[in-house]
């Protein structure tokens, strides 16, 4: 497939990013000591810290997946950005700032100084990675989605791309290296997505069209949708179209068409891959099954008629306003501030500019409904802003340059999410798998951290950003959530309640994930738990911790009082300990 000139444009401008990533993670190269490289020395003020934790956390499922989400489920999506947001809320009023006075620099460091037991640190240490793997996952599968979309050249070349250039940055600076790039990044992402929100805001005032009406979508000019994957579409108004491929209709056998005219009727008619569809402009559009099917209903809760909608909601915020305060790559953040005053400081402008984000992500969202109307079809809603600036403005030179900036914005999204990702990764690697913590074992870390997740997303041929995170999160809210908040706040917690909580929350999370990623989803309520696992994994998890705790009252650690001081006395009172420092130091036999 011939590169356009926007593809051109596009790498270009992605290359741009490669390459001031790089100029710029290279102020980092100085870090020589383990302490710049895991953590920056503790040197990273609020302002840069927070603008560093947003670009990392605004990944593939913020840039592309919510507007996709959005676009597709309308104000059912709206939990989604309002979860990640809100999420940081807990993450200030329970964890930010004793954490970062407990010293530690990783989850199971802080395990093992609350609790002293290297069975729960090595736990702790699997779950780390094994939430990392699959956050990372959806960052490389998300950048070959945008090099496939925006050029045309096969998506396994922008995985393995974004792979070598992340884990190149990690290698050569650490964390020191990466705070000032993802710093760049959020403003970049936040840039890249403004600019098209106000051309299509223009343009949507000047339509003079409104969402609210008991009517499909419509196609704004005759549009050729290609299939890629079976698609069940629901089809409330019969609809004209011209057709190469085969469709099964509500009723009687598959049906095999070239370039023929027909209709599809009412009720749900499965499309085969590689079918080729050509709609007429001002014709309805059909979308895939279980998605609204008018603007109206786009606007209603649960309008789709989706069974148990209410229980996935509420496990669903349950997962992403616990989750948050347990993923590895945001909490090692907070060890890079110099107190906890700071810390806490941090997290409040990081809701500022998490806000700021989604906000046009919304909109942007809303707005593509209107201007790739196509996606509902196809259901790779993920692609919606990458189209979004074509849409628009067309072809032409505004509409290219804006592409440009839009995939230069995704690609910004991928790179910093993943390079947080590997430091968080490779730290437990270095410091507990390879056993010294040195800079060395850190780099052949971190190329292991970037190898196992490029293997599996080459795997991949097509994911939900949104709904994979979101599982993802589920996993960190169901383990390192009990353990941090009980570990934090009550002094008789145990280390084999601290165990049996993160066993009992990761065995349930992880295992309806295993299977959810695997397609054996049915429908009814098992199969909402299935994709929505934290409205029993979470508080199972609590409820272990606290039973199995008051069953081994007596394995509370003799120095809690101690303990629970350094985490809540305030810094400046000097009780404050470097627990990364301690572990450096000590002999590896």
């Amino acid at each position: 497939m011939p590169v356009t000139a926007t593809g051109i444009l596009a790498l270009v401008a992605m290359g741009l990013v490669v390459v001031a990533s790089t100029v710029i993670g290279s102020i980092g190269t100085r870090a020589r000591g383990t302490s710049d490289f895991l953590v920056a020395s503790r040197t990273v003020g609020p302002a840069a810290n927070a603008g560093a934790i947003s670009g990392e956390y605004l990944s593939a499922a913020s840039f592309l997946g919510v507007a996709g989400l959005i676009l597709r489920d309308g104000v059912d999506a709206l939990w989604y950005p309002v979860g990640y947001t809100a999420g940081y809320v807990a993450l200030v009023l329970f964890v930010a700032a004793p954490l970062r006075r407990s010293g530690a620099y990783t989850v199971p460091d802080f395990a093992e100084a609350r609790l002293r037991s290297p069975g729960l640190r090595k736990l702790c240490t699997a779950f780390v990675v094994i939430i990392g793997w699959l956050y990372l996952l959806p960052q490389l599968h998300g950048a070959g989605l945008t090099v496939e979309t925006v050029t045309g050249l096969p998506a396994w070349t922008g995985a393995v791309t974004a792979a070598v250039v992340v884990v190149g940055t990690v290698v050569l600076g650490g964390m020191r290296s990466v705070t000032f790039v993802q710093a760049f990044q959020y403003w970049l992402k936040l840039t890249a997505l403004i600019l098209p929100a106000v051309f299509a805001l223009i343009f949507f005032v000047n339509a003079d069209r409104s969402f609210d009406r008991p009517a499909p979508p419509q196609f704004l000019d005759r549009t050729t949708v290609d299939i890629r994957t079976d698609v069940q579409l629901q089809v409330q108004f019969p609809v004209s179209v011209k057709v190469t491929g085969v469709i099964t209709g509500p009723t009687g056998p598959p049906v095999v068409y070239t370039d023929d005219e027909t209709r599809l009727v009412e009720g749900l008619n499965t499309v085969q891959a590689g079918a080729k569809l050509e709609f007429a402009g001002g014709a309805p559009v059909p979308v895939v099954a279980g998605a609204p099917v008018t603007d109206a209903d786009w606007l209603t809760p649960y309008a789709a008629g989706r069974e148990y909608g209410m229980l996935g909601t509420y496990s669903l915020i349950i997962a992403t306003f616990l989750g948050t305060m347990g993923l590895p790559h945001v909490l090692v953040r907070f060890y890079t501030n110099p107190d906890g005053r700071a810390a806490r400081r941090t997290a409040v402008i990081v809701l500022a500019l998490l806000g700021a984000f989604y906000m046009v992500v919304t909109l942007l969202g809303a707005l593509s409904r209107l201007y790739t109307p196509q996606l509902l079809v196809t259901g790779e809603t993920d692609a919606a802003i990458l189209l979004l600036p074509a849409a628009v403005l067309g072809t032409g030179p505004t509409g290219v340059v804006l592409a440009g900036i839009v995939a230069a914005g995704a690609w910004a999204a991928f790179l910093s999410t993943s390079s947080g990702l590997i430091v968080s990764v490779a730290g437990v690697l270095a410091t507990d798998v390879l056993g010294s913590g040195k800079v060395r074992d850190f780099r052949i870390a971190a190329v292991v951290a970037g190898a196992v997740p490029l293997a599996l997303s080459l795997g991949v041929t097509r994911l939900d950003f949104s709904e994979a995170v979101a599982l993802v999160f589920a996993i960190s809210a169901s383990t390192f959530c009990p353990l941090l908040v009980l570990g934090i706040w009550w002094r008789g917690l145990t280390d084999v309640g601290a165990f049996a909580g993160v066993l009992v929350g990761g065995l349930l999370s992880a295992g309806a994930v295993t299977v959810a990623l695997s397609g054996f989803v049915g429908p009814g309520w098992l199969g909402v738990l299935l994709y929505r696992p934290a409205i029993v994994s979470v508080p199972a998890a609590f409820l272990a911790m606290a039973v199995v705790s008051r069953l081994t009252a007596g394995r509370t650690p003799v120095d809690v009082d101690q303990v629970m001081l350094r985490l809540h006395a305030p810094e400046r009172l000097g009780l404050s300990r470097d627990r990364l420092a301690e572990r450096v130091r000590r002999p590896t036999g």
